[in-house]
């Protein structure tokens, strides 16, 4: 099985709004690991690692993200895959 590995940068009203928790739901939902949190430029990083459909699919949530957000961009880089078995919510 190929597994990939994306580091995400969500814009937008991102904190504040329960995004990392949601984003931990769809995580599970989907099968993917790997890591969500807010930074202090008010942006959010996520890190998704999975098998490629499944990380696109997350891809998907983070340019829409809860409700309460509003993503105004996301960027998305291709990171190697670490292994990562949990989805980790931090800072």
């Amino acid at each position: 099985m190929t597994t990939v590995r994306r580091r995400v940068r969500v814009h937008g009203r991102v904190q504040g709004v329960g995004f990392r928790w949601a984003t931990r739901e769809a995580a599970a939902r989907l099968g993917v690991a790997g890591l969500v949190r807010n930074l202090a430029d008010g942006t959010l990083e996520a890190e998704v690692e999975g098998p490629p459909d499944a990380v696109d699919a997350m891809l998907g949530f983070l340019r829409e993200g809860p409700t309460a957000a509003v993503v105004t961009g996301v960027d998305v880089e291709d990171v190697p895959a670490r292994g990562a078995t949990t989805f980790d919510v931090t800072g």
